[in-house]
């Protein structure tokens, strides 16, 4: 993957060496710190949205939705490009980014707002409640951004297999990775995300789960639909890049992850989509390049 030609974006918060990023540590009440990061772990091997578990978990200790979880983390961090290589390669995929949507709103008569990319180390605080980076990235509606440790990345490498450790293709895979969270921006930009949360607070946990993979994998696609703009523009994908993404794609599907956490797999726990499905709708998007390819929520088979 080439980055020279790809544009820097400013819209990066970095706070990695912040420490916990202000979460109160010690309080009295509510769920531990102990007990966040066993939740965090355990949603992240079975590919559950942690942030689901662990607020589920302060609203049974009579904590959900209090004002001190819900505020983003203090501190003086500075929205800029940071000037270290990881930096420079976080902001020159959220800069691609930030000119393939606004010129895809446009065509569509939209305007698109662009989201911040929270990196962090270990530990912060987002509107959506802790960041840990047992999690893995995510994307939090509440205040539109994007939360990113990058050690997630090692992870993906030694721990999942995501790529070939060490190859330049890596990078590409590490890019699905942002622009999937990018993708949910979007999401949320269309009033998609909105409207599934509505909807699922009147299902049960499979119902809510079956929606919950029609969002994920709409996401895998609206990255491929990145990807096929950015490279017409700057021609940026290199042999065994698509791969990689791929090797990625299937090594954080559901079945992959439960096969690995507890040896079987089951279905109507799933929640991002099996590694088949992933690979199958980043590739559509990238295919085809159309916002319209990916609406998961029509499709009769997933």
């Amino acid at each position: 993957m080439r980055l020279d030609e790809l544009p820097r974006s400013d819209n990066v918060e970095d706070r990695r060496g912040d420490g916990s990023g202000g979460f109160p540590m010690g309080r009295t009440g509510g769920i531990g710190i102990g007990t966040i990061i066993l939740l965090g772990l355990i949603g992240w091997a079975l590919g559950i949205n942690p942030l689901y578990l662990i607020g589920g978990a302060e609203i049974l200790s009579g904590l959900g939705g209090s004002q001190q979880q819900s505020q983003p983390a203090p501190g003086s961090a500075k929205t800029e490009a940071p000037p270290d290589q990881m930096g420079e390669f976080v902001s020159a995929v959220l800069g691609s980014t930030e000119v393939q949507w606004k010129e895809i709103f446009a065509q569509a008569g939209k305007t698109y707002e662009a989201p911040t990319l929270v990196m962090f180390s270990g530990a912060t605080r987002s509107a959506c409640g802790f960041a840990q980076s047992a999690m893995g990235p995510f994307y939090c509606p509440n205040d539109q951004k994007v939360y990113l440790d990058t050690a997630f990345f090692q992870d993906l490498e030694r721990r999942f297999r995501g790529c070939d450790v060490g190859s330049k293709s890596c990078q590409f895979s590490q890019a699905y990775v942002i622009t999937h969270e990018v993708g949910h921006h979007v999401q949320n930009l269309l009033g998609i995300l909105p409207r599934v949360q509505q909807a699922q607070r009147g299902m049960d946990t499979v119902e809510s789960n079956q929606l919950q993979v029609r969002v994920e994998l709409q996401a895998d696609c609206l990255a491929g639909v990145w990807a096929h703009h950015a490279e017409e523009k700057w021609r940026f994908i290199e042999p065994g890049d698509v791969e990689a993404a791929m090797q990625t794609a299937s090594a954080i599907g559901d079945d992959r992850l439960q096969r690995r956490s507890q040896g079987y797999v089951v279905p109507d726990a799933f929640t991002h989509g099996s590694s088949e499905q992933r690979t199958r709708w980043f590739m559509t998007g990238l295919r085809s390049g159309q916002v319209a390819s990916c609406n998961t929520f029509q499709a009769g088979q997933l």
